[in-house]
């Protein structure tokens, strides 16, 4: 007689579901698998990255702040969008953009945008004086600096651009986006009107590509946009390809979520009843929080396609051992001293990580202490390479030891606020001594000038 077959708990049977994907996400050899399974494997790899740094909250936390920051700043920066595109003629353009952003909003969305255009228009901006003024770029370059802050978060990037080269790019941005978007989006409408596309339009094979062409146009421009703020913003090199990757995606989440965004706003008369004159800042601090996030879930998206090898690196921090710690130092500095003894390239923080097949973030952390330490000095490069500070014959081998072991001490909280022993003492002296006679005798040179060894 036939056993009835026993029946699974769906428990069970989501788990092993999710054991199978895990498997095949990170343990299939991708040199096995059709060239389309290796993209699919790819980027399901880069999403599930993506979903951890959100799940981590740090890009949620950032996106509510620069909500914040854009409430302050969105009339100061719109003001000073208007007297630049006033000079060109195409200030009018400032209304129906800004309404197009706040579409999903509908009709409050109509009333915030009459609102914000009025605050710009009795915001003269010739005659808030020199104080006014400085304080009104002042506001507009805060903004921006909160979002490359945010931006270089995503990209692991621990340095902000120096201050002088943050209101050059800045103010280019500024004075020269606003000018190159409405221009592209006037020359779009122009052409759309055009005589000849309107008799071509007439034509049924014609006017269904029109009209497929300006449907897809908001997709486009957005798509655009976000190419050029992802390549633009962070203080690194960003590949066009990873940058339209990342644009590509939160384009389409940003188009499709003010569809979505649109119809819970036709159904939230319950939220105006609730909070009656608020409803309206309610709705925009939600589309303004939700469209933050999509951007920095594309600058992540985008990070992951230009550096794989961080899809299965946890963000948070890896702590290194002393010993690791000068290894690494003693690694790095002769790494760095052998390029430039040998007129090479210099090295950047990647191709050292690439070398040591560690990742860069822990190859950051001691070319900061080095570099704390007047050992190396970074170049002013968009990509900084890493060239040593003083001759090499200048520095000692327990320079490099040294620089460990005073890294990250401060005047809050160092050795000399430690109390006293007099036998901890005399044996830390000794240790010291002991290193000292030895790591001074060599220099940095005498490691990179000196022939290899017989095999």
């Amino acid at each position: 007689m036939a056993t009835k077959k026993q029946k699974i708990p769906l428990d069970e049977r989501l788990k092993t579901a999710a054991s199978n994907v895990t498997d095949f996400v990170w343990i299939t050899e991708l040199a096995d698998l059709p060239q389309w399974r290796i993209r699919l494997v790819r980027a399901m790899r880069v999403f599930y990255a993506v979903g951890r740094d959100l799940a981590e909250g740090q890009l949620t936390l950032r996106a509510m702040s620069l909500v914040f920051t854009t409430l302050l700043s969105i009339v100061p920066l719109l003001a000073v969008s208007f007297s630049v595109l006033k000079a060109f003629g195409v200030h009018n353009q400032i209304e129906p953009i800004l309404t197009g952003l706040l579409t999903p909003l509908g009709e409050r969305g109509t009333e915030i945008t009459s609102n914000i255009i009025g605050f710009v228009e009795n915001m003269k901006v010739g005659v808030l004086g020199a104080v006014g003024l400085a304080m009104l770029f002042y506001t507009v370059i805060a903004l921006m600096q909160k979002i490359e802050a945010a931006f270089n978060y995503t990209w692991r990037v621990t340095h902000s651009r120096p201050l002088h080269q943050r209101f050059s790019d800045y103010l280019s941005v500024i004075m020269i986006g606003p000018v190159l978007i409405f221009s592209a989006i006037a020359l779009t409408g122009t052409m759309m009107n055009n005589e000849f596309v309107v008799w071509l339009s007439g034509f049924e094979v014609f006017g269904e590509l029109i009209r497929t062409i300006t449907r897809l146009l908001p997709y486009t421009l957005i798509i655009l946009a976000f190419t050029f703020i992802y390549v633009f913003i962070p203080n690194t090199k960003v590949s066009l390809k990873a940058a339209f990757i990342g644009a590509l995606i939160s384009g389409v989440l940003w188009e499709t979520s003010g569809y979505l965004f649109a119809s819970f706003v036709v159904s939230s008369g319950k939220y105006a009843a609730v909070y009656s004159a608020f409803a309206s800042l309610m709705l925009l601090l939600i589309w303004l929080y939700l469209g933050w996030v999509i951007l920095l879930v594309g600058a992540s998206i985008s990070f992951y396609i230009q550096n794989p090898e961080y899809v299965s690196t946890p963000r948070q921090r890896i702590l290194l051992s002393n010993a690791m710690k000068e290894r690494l130092a003693l690694l790095i500095m002769t790494k760095i001293a052998e390029r430039y003894y040998q007129k090479k390239p210099a090295y950047t923080a990647r191709a050292l990580g690439s070398q040591l097949n560690i990742s860069t973030d822990l190859v950051r952390r001691v070319l900061d202490a080095l570099e704390a330490q007047n050992l190396i000095k970074q170049s002013n490069d968009k990509i900084s390479v890493y060239l040593p500070a003083r001759p090499l014959d200048e520095m000692q081998l327990i320079d490099v030891f040294t620089a460990i072991r005073v890294a990250n001490e401060d005047r809050h909280l160092n050795s000399r606020k430690i109390p006293r022993h007099a036998e901890v003492d005399r044996i830390i002296n000794r240790l010291e001594d002991s290193n000292n006679q030895i790591l001074s005798q060599e220099t940095i040179k005498d490691l990179v000038s000196k022939p290899p060894p017989p095999k």
